[in-house]
């Protein structure tokens, strides 16, 4: 079977925000700023920058307002994560206008998370989408275990659409879907991205792959021949999940973007740029960067 794939591809740098969120160390806020102008100096033109989060949970995210105040570029889309409505209104304190909500499609994931269920998340999230959107601003929902969950196993596919179409109906501009823990294989990522691409033909899709079995590049393949143009990826893989035991980091940014090169898909990230970028990071980081690309360009 003969598929057609893109010719250009979206990155989307998820490093300042989903890579550092489970670092042990404290990332010195300079050091962050440095990190997302040296990303953006490698062409990166869509970034999670951080998450107004209660510190208490996540320490790591405690000077998200100065990153905020910082490092927004008015020529990028610099989204900020914000679960409730106390974050949101920190949003609403900044001049941000791409805000990312997130639900789980496991409950016991989001229990985990934000001591609610998945359903309870969602109603509470759909006012408060309506409203970012009647205010212009772009929403991105991430919907965490899509795929597998680490109490509750394999996800119904059913059950990720239902969420995802939820989504869509409240007025979400992009879906960014992801493998939580890094289970997925390549069969089951074209399974599902075929489905949403086929039923959310309008919306935003973005495929969230971890590497937590090596598998990343796998997934990233296949969701691209089911019509997949857009990847959440971290550089030098950072990231994790405080409430997914287990889980790795994201696909690595690096890696992701040689090898769509090398397949003659254009990213219009510089890779030499790139590892400009995970070099101002890698010596504030609690364990060793190990991407492929990483280890044969340092």
């Amino acid at each position: 079977m003969m598929f057609t794939l893109p010719k250009k591809v979206t990155i989307i740098e998820v490093g300042p925000r989903d890579g550092l969120q489970n670092e042990k160390l404290f990332v010195p806020t300079e050091i962050k700023k440095q990190f997302i102008a040296s990303l953006r100096n490698a062409g990166l033109q869509e970034m999670e920058l951080t998450s107004f989060v209660s510190p208490k949970w996540v320490p790591q995210m405690g000077d998200a307002a100065e990153i905020v105040a910082d490092c927004l570029d008015q020529n990028s889309r610099d989204i900020v994560l914000a679960p409730n409505r106390k974050g949101i209104d920190r949003v609403y304190s900044t001049d941000c206008r791409a805000v990312a909500v997130f639900v789980g499609v496991s409950n016991s994931f989001n229990l985990k998370n934000i001591n609610k269920t998945t359903q309870d998340s969602l109603e509470e999230l759909k006012p408060i989408i309506h409203e970012l959107k009647e205010k212009n601003y772009f929403v991105r929902a991430c919907i965490s275990t899509a795929f597998y969950c680490p109490y509750e196993g394999k996800i119904n596919e059913s059950d990720t659409v239902k969420l995802c179409r939820e989504f869509v109906e409240a007025g979400v501009d992009e879906l960014s879907v992801a493998d939580t823990i890094g289970m997925a294989a390549p069969n089951e990522s074209y399974s599902l991205f075929s489905k949403l691409k086929a039923e959310f033909p309008e919306t935003l899709l973005t495929a969230h792959f971890h590497d937590t079995r090596k598998l990343a590049l796998a997934n990233i393949l296949a969701s691209l021949q089911a019509g997949i143009d857009r990847f959440d990826t971290s550089a030098g893989g950072l990231g994790g999940c405080p409430f997914a035991p287990g889980a790795s980091g994201n696909a690595a940014t690096e890696d992701v973007v040689y090898m769509l090169e090398r397949m003659g898909i254009n990213t219009s990230v510089d890779l030499n740029k790139l590892m400009d970028a995970v070099e101002i990071i890698r010596p504030h980081l609690s364990r060793q960067i190990e991407t492929g690309y990483y280890r044969l360009h340092s």
